[in-house]
């Protein structure tokens, strides 16, 4: 059984205390707060209580530095569903390799993966060449390693969610 508040507690073991940041269910949309004068702590805000969800934020987080993980949302652009062609063409690029760690954590979670185009109302080009970059990006880990923080969270995962014998 894959329980969201199991992975909010692995999560949160591994991070809050080096990285003063948490993972919270809950949010209408994805986001990523940084500490400020109201809160002490980093927040990375899933969409409800989806467990994918909270994968690719925590995906997102992995591979941010220092400096944008001071910034709301990495400090990144994002346009909503549905974008141009044009739009959704820069989307994909910025997704494949935080989609590339959700399916690598998402293995080691023994949880479904499906890419996501994120883009229900808006127009979708180059499909299998998108899913095709996100493959060749989980290739690319396994052959040169994960971002240290997303190494530790793989692990994490692997031992609790591997069943024992």
């Amino acid at each position: 059984m894959h329980d969201v508040d199991d992975l909010i507690k692995l999560f949160n073991r591994c991070f809050e205390l080096d990285y003063q940041t948490r993972l919270i269910k809950g949010g209408m949309e994805p986001i990523y707060q940084p500490a400020d004068g109201e809160c002490a702590y980093h927040r990375i805000i899933f969409t409800f209580d989806y467990f994918s969800s909270a994968l690719h934020e925590c995906a997102h987080w992995f591979i941010a530095g220092e400096k944008r993980r001071q910034c709301v949302d990495y400090g990144y652009w994002y346009a909503p569903d549905g974008r141009s062609a044009e739009q959704q063409r820069r989307f994909q690029a910025a997704e494949i390799k935080p989609q590339a760690l959700e399916w690598i954590l998402a293995t080691a979670a023994c949880y479904p993966f499906q890419v996501s185009f994120d883009n229900l109302n808006g127009e979708i080009r180059d499909a299998e060449a998108f899913q095709q970059a996100v493959l060749q990006q989980v290739q690319r880990y396994h052959e040169h390693g994960l971002p240290p923080r997303a190494e530790q969270f793989y692990r994490a995962l692997s031992a609790f969610y591997t069943p024992k014998k």
